[in-house]
């Protein structure tokens, strides 16, 4: 397991090894940075896209929150972190890409298939109450076909993709970006147990293997 003096010894180790390899490329990210493909995930610490993908420092804008959700566009004010990560990477960086990652096993999506946080207060489940709140229309669907066992559980991680792909194009930058074939977007879902990346077709709506 690892602790914060573990960290610093696998720093020393990136900085003796790694650092010192790429230390080209490094030196060229210091003066900014040019990805491709932001990457929408959950903060889930067994699903790390930089693993998954195997990529290299700089190739992804990421963001990582509780069940790999957006948020539908809103303008009101508050402490927008989603939107204004998504703002910077379509606006600013002008990626070409942008994937949301779900994951089997996924802690948010089974709270909010069982609710077990409502009418929480805020710092004792409050917070997670809220935020899978994004969720409720999709939980009805899938509790009305599935009830509220492990299928369930997967069909709602599937459809937080799904969910959040359709959040993003509220955002006026994604719509018509995509028009001009500035931006695509994708959907993907990993299983960690057996390592497969399942990748969604828009068209039919459905999953498959890569």
């Amino acid at each position: 397991m690892t602790d914060f003096s573990g960290l610093i010894e696998g720093y020393r180790r990136f900085k003796t090894t790694g650092w010192q390899q790429q230390r080209q490329r490094w030196g060229q990210l210091a003066e900014g940075q040019d990805p491709k493909l932001m990457v929408i995930a959950c903060s889930d610490s067994r699903v790390d896209p930089t693993i998954i993908f195997d990529t290299s420092p700089g190739e992804i804008f990421m963001v990582r929150n509780v069940a790999n959700m957006v948020p539908p566009f809103e303008t009101n004010p508050g402490h927008h972190g989603v939107s204004a990560a998504l703002e910077f990477a379509v606006t600013q960086l002008e990626v070409p890409e942008i994937l949301v990652l779900g994951h089997q096993s996924c802690g948010g999506c089974a709270a909010a298939l069982t609710q077990r946080f409502e009418n929480k207060r805020p710092g004792e489940g409050g917070f997670i109450s809220d935020w899978m709140s994004l969720l409720d229309e999709a939980r009805e669907k899938v509790v009305a076909e599935h009830g509220t066992g492990p299928e369930a559980v997967r069909a709602l991680e599937l459809e937080a993709v799904r969910v959040s792909i359709a959040n993003l194009r509220t955002f006026p930058c994604v719509p018509v970006r995509e028009k001009a074939g500035r931006l695509r977007i994708h959907g993907a879902y990993f299983g960690i147990a057996e390592g497969v990346l399942h990748v969604l077709d828009e068209a039919s709506g459905n999953f498959h293997p890569a």
